[in-house]
């Protein structure tokens, strides 16, 4: 094979790699969603992205190893998705109370959007079927919340040196209230079949920030 050839031939083998280590994390992820981390057999996830068992062990080395990965794509993407709404609150208002305010209103019409197509929480998943991962997941899984936890209280303490909270308040827990609201929302929005009630949740946490820093 000449070198000219090989050079055009090595990004499009990469290329199909990429294309089928994304449609496995893909395809895992909803299955994980939707019936469990242990009910996801290799198998089923081999069939569905139309590979053979080995082509599954080129890109993972076990299950937790998938599990690991779709994981971490997880945090990745989250960030960047909330770093946007967060950069776009800001710049719609320098006050820092206004910017959280406008921030949750702006991320309950994201989820809004999302919750239709969105099979459930990863991270809850992981939380409550934590026996069925190895300790790495579990470890990745609690310093995803604690980096969310960051965001929020950093935020907050800017918030509340401005505007002293009106009553006695737990920042860390305040600051907790975006994840947990949100997953909450989430799973009564699945049992119920009403995808009304992330935004409509969300929005009553947004009212709890303005009564208490008294907006």
């Amino acid at each position: 094979m000449s070198s000219e050839l090989l050079d055009k031939t090595i990004p499009t083998v990469q290329s199909k790699g990429a294309r089928t280590r994304e449609r496995l994390l893909d395809v895992a992820y909803d299955s994980i969603i939707r019936k469990g981390f242990s009910a996801t057999s290799i198998e089923e996830l081999v069939a569905e992205a139309g590979i053979t068992k080995s082509g599954f062990f080129y890109h993972f080395r076990d299950k937790n190893d998938l599990a690991r990965q779709i994981l971490e794509r997880f945090h990745v993407e989250n960030e960047v998705f909330q770093q946007a709404l967060i950069a776009r609150a800001r710049e719609l208002s320098a006050d820092p109370l206004h910017a959280y305010l406008v921030f949750i209103k702006l991320y309950a019409e994201a989820m809004s959007d999302m919750v239709e197509n969105h099979p459930g929480c990863l991270v809850a998943t992981i939380t409550f079927q934590d026996q069925a991962f190895d300790r790495e997941v579990t470890r990745l899984n609690a310093e995803g919340v604690l980096a969310w936890r960051k965001t929020f209280l950093t935020w907050l303490e800017e918030i509340a040196a401005l505007y002293p909270p009106k009553i006695p308040t737990d920042l860390v827990g305040l600051a907790d209230g975006v994840f947990g609201v949100t997953a909450q929302a989430l799973i009564l929005s699945k049992a119920l079949r009403d995808p009304s009630v992330v935004s409509r949740d969300l929005l009553s946490y947004r009212d709890r920030i303005r009564l208490t820093f008294g907006a």
